[in-house]
């Protein structure tokens, strides 16, 4: 499938050339614990692909470190060659081949999994020193089953690296109360560009601690993360209300997000915009929580127009609250709440099993070849007083009839977030995630992906056309113009701190923000 998207993906990145180099020789002489793939063994992998299947850069040489040690001798490596980059690779899923490094080396940090996992207090709070290789999936049930304790904000979709999120901002649906990933990290240890392994937080190293959360990867390769931890409950309420009106879900949406406390509101709030038809992946049949449930269209208000809204909440509780305790607040909740009455889809799972709620659409996508095609994904942050008319052109006019997947929309609040990291976000208090999350139908042929592609750039450029403040969420641009209105005037900090980190840009080239600097005069 790559093959056939060479045609409308032209650009390939020529900055990372190492012809002049003997690699396997350099490789071979880095004294490394652990492993080095080069020339065929290192295309042979999964280096060159992502998850977006859009994009295939094939690298030099993959390493796979036994720890920090191995990654700053690789760095310190690249430092010495003419123009070699060195990418660092979490799980692959990425959408637009930022993990990869054309002609470069890529690093596979998910071999360096097991280094760290110890639970320690600092200050009457407690946290867990783990890997920045180490899957969220594997943090959520080694805490959860050997110390019954969690982290206390997630992502989605578990089968990431913890390096891999922090690099960018890692959100779900307890972000509204307490912030995204990056807000919930203590300390770190950073393996710079500069090939130096710098422990740093809020009181040492600041500039680097911040900058290199949601920094893209540009600035340091996490090799460690102290991440704050809470008591984990047994047991979620997990529901679904759906909406006809556009209103009336946003207003309830960020009516929850605002509530302070907690059991005044529910310990997760998202939502998503589906069709208004019996399509079994974009309409009715995707809201049911439970096999036995049936979306009944009956119970939907004759204004109802082409598409509606659900939002997805859910409350934590424990084994040792009754059944009925747990009902009362539930309906002390939802009273508040102006959904269709009878629309209303609730279970009780697991508090593992809720968090890894995705791994069953990604067991089905496997099944059905979906996962292993290209996903034309497109995330963005928008503030509140655009989502409106974002809403009415985009939803209900371009992707009336669904993508093929999820469009998650869902409020986020300004003032959980720490300015002083690299993340760019709307300047409204409330903003939302948009997420559109196309899995189109295995064998799509090249041209049909970059139809999408493009209806994906024609929504940014809508927005842009519209003055719109929004942010775009996982960036890919192609050129330092766009990079600098992204980050608009942050990027003199930014351009700033890569100077001083990286200084010769050897860092993350596939993020395509800055070029590699020579070594020759």
């Amino acid at each position: 499938m790559i093959a056939c998207l060479g045609r409308f993906v032209p650009e390939n990145d020529v900055e990372s050339r190492a012809e002049n180099d003997d690699v396997s020789t350099i490789c071979k002489s880095l004294g490394l614990k652990g492993s080095i793939d080069f020339g065929v063994g290192a295309t042979n992998g999964s280096a060159d692909k992502d998850f977006g299947g859009m994009y295939s850069y094939k690298p030099l040489a993959v390493i796979r470190p036994s720890g920090a040690d191995d990654v700053a001798v690789v760095i310190k490596a690249a430092h010495l060659q003419s123009n070699l980059t060195v990418a660092a690779r979490g799980n692959g899923h990425s959408i637009n081949g930022q993990a990869m490094a054309d002609r470069g080396l890529v690093i596979d940090m998910g071999s360096t999994g097991d280094s760290h996992f110890e639970i320690v207090k600092v200050k009457g709070s407690t946290y867990l020193d783990v890997s920045g290789g180490a899957l969220w999936e594997d943090v959520l049930k080694r805490c959860v089953e050997d110390f019954g304790l969690a982290p206390r904000s997630w992502t989605d979709y578990l089968r990431l690296t913890v390096g891999g999120t922090l690099s960018n901002a890692g959100v779900s649906g307890q972000a509204f109360r307490y912030g995204p990933q990056i807000s919930n990290v203590a300390q770190l240890d950073v393996v710079t560009g500069n090939g130096d392994m710098v422990t740093c937080s809020e009181s040492r190293q600041p500039e680097l601690f911040f900058n290199v959360l949601g920094g893209l990867g540009q600035f340091g390769i996490i090799t460690r993360a102290r991440v704050l931890l809470q008591s984990a409950p047994d047991k979620v309420r997990w529901i679904r209300l759906v909406y006809a009106e556009f209103d009336d879900f946003t207003r309830d949406a960020e009516l929850l997000v605002s509530l302070k406390e907690e059991r005044e509101s529910f310990d997760y709030v998202e939502g998503f915009v589906f069709v208004n038809s019996d399509d079994t992946v974009n309409g009715w049949p995707s809201v049911p929580l439970d096999p036995a449930q049936v979306f009944d269209p009956a119970h939907l208000p004759q204004t109802a127009g082409s598409v509606l809204y659900c939002l997805e909440v859910a409350l934590h509780y424990n084994n040792s609250e009754p059944r009925s305790a747990v009902d009362a607040v539930v309906d002390r909740l939802l009273e508040r709440l102006g959904f269709v009455s009878k629309l209303n889809f609730q279970v009780d799972v697991s508090y593992v099993d809720f968090l890894l709620r995705v791994k069953q659409v990604e067991e089905h996508a496997r099944a059905n070849g979906m996962w292993d095609s290209p996903h034309p994904w497109l995330n963005m942050f928008v503030s509140k007083s655009n989502l409106a008319e974002f809403n009415r052109a985009v939803f209900n006019e371009i992707l009336k009839d669904g993508i093929n997947g999820p469009m998650l929309v869902y409020p986020l609040l300004r003032s959980k977030w720490d300015d002083r990291t690299s993340v760019m976000i709307p300047e409204e208090e409330i903003f939302y995630l948009v997420a559109l999350l196309r899995f189109p139908p295995p064998h799509e042929d090249g041209a049909s992906i970059k139809k999408l592609v493009d209806q994906n750039r024609g929504i940014v450029q809508y927005c842009k056309d519209m003055g719109f403040d929004f942010k775009l969420f996982f960036p890919h641009y192609k050129s330092e113009e766009e990079w600098k209105c992204h980050f608009g005037d942050r990027w003199t900090r930014f351009r700033d701190s890569k100077k001083a980190f990286d200084p010769k840009h050897i860092l993350a080239p596939g993020q395509k923000i800055f070029s590699r600097i020579s070594n020759e005069p």
